[in-house]
Formats: structure tokens, sequence, C-alpha cells
């Protein structure tokens, strides 16, 4: 996990590699990841099984927390970037 300053506060930004799940592990297990962290912290997850780019964000926004960003990143890999809210 890195640490990094931002206006005064540290935020923590975790990593999680979910390439070869798929649904409903992805949002399973990015949920229980999040969990681990403490609000304001953000959470990169990473993707390869497209319903779950869709699908993962879709659910976590109905729990309240923030997407910051979804990007693809190679051919059938994208990032997710989470802020536990």
């Amino acid at each position: 996990m890195q640490n990094h300053a931002e206006c005064g506060d540290t935020m923590a930004v975790a990593e999680i590699d979910l390439k070869g799940e798929v649904c409903p592990y992805t949002f399973v297990k990015t949920k229980l990841k999040l969990e681990e962290l403490e609000i304001g912290d953000e959470l990169v997850a990473l993707y390869d099984h497209a319903p779950a780019v869709e699908n993962v964000p879709r659910s976590l926004r109905n729990e309240g927390h923030k997407i910051l960003g979804i990007k693809e990143i190679g051919d059938h890999l994208w990032q997710v970037r989470i802020q536990k809210v």
C-alpha cells in the first residue's frame, strides 16, 4: 500500500489484481478489500472480465462508494479506481 499526501491528509492507495476472476467474485473480492481500508482511501482494481467493468462500479456506487475512473490499460484489461466512502 502506498501513502501520499493530499491537501495535508494522508490517503492510502491499495491495489487488487482480479485478473482471471469472473462475476460475482469480482464484486465480492473488491468489496472485501474495501472493508480493509479507511474512509477516503483509494482502491485500484484490475479486471479482465468485461462484465465486471460495468457491474462492479455500478454495485459499488449503489453502496455509496465513489468511482474515480475506469480505463482500459491493455487488451481486455481494465483499471477501476474506487474511493471508499
